[in-house]
């Protein structure tokens, strides 16, 4: 009997990461959290969407591409995910702490990132400050579109910082977070 080797290229894998809104689009049953939200993440979906459907020159996909929400009810949830709605959402640090107590999204979502070649969070500043806090996503690994609060440590860890422009993400910031994932991919 003869065996083949097969070669397979695993394409490189990103994790986008952001956080509910108040715009609900499906109201009063059970979706995925993906279709769950409008308003800012829609931002962020469109970027799911971009680097998701992106191609090499040769035509072959750019990157695997992940995308999870952070939501007040659930805690960190994969987009695929199927949840249903609730009647707030979570607006403030004081908020931010008391899901993350309760849900632990930080540890999480930070356990989550260790498979991915590239982390994009797009979270509100204070959100942003309890992920650096826990000091527990690889050095390197982050593209953090967030406050320039948060420039030098970002740049202290080897994560890219991106200032915060638009809703979420910004048109720019879309155009520079594809332009380091094709690079990482090249």
């Amino acid at each position: 009997m003869t065996k083949i080797a097969v070669e397979t290229k695993l394409l490189n894998r990103v994790l986008i990461v952001t956080n509910d809104s108040t715009v609900f689009l499906v109201r009063n049953r059970i979706d995925s959290a993906f279709n769950m939200f409008g308003g800012r993440v829609t931002e962020v979906k469109n970027l799911v969407k971009r680097l998701d459907t992106a191609v090499k020159n040769d035509g072959s996909k750019l990157c695997d591409v992940s995308f999870g929400i952070i939501t007040t009810r659930y805690g960190f949830v994969p987009a695929n995910y199927q949840i249903e709605d609730y009647p707030r959402v979570m607006s403030n640090k004081e908020e931010y702490e008391a899901v993350d107590a309760a849900n632990h999204f930080v540890e999480k979502t930070s356990f989550l990132t260790r498979p991915f070649d590239k982390v994009v969070i797009c979270v509100p500043k204070d959100m942003f400050a309890m992920f650096l806090r826990a000091d527990a996503i690889e050095h390197g690994k982050v593209i953090a579109v967030t406050s320039p609060d948060f420039r030098e440590e970002c740049e202290s860890r080897g994560w890219t910082w991106l200032e915060r422009k638009g809703a979420r993400v910004g048109d720019a910031n879309a155009d520079e977070i594809e332009r380091i994932v094709r690079e990482m991919c090249a």
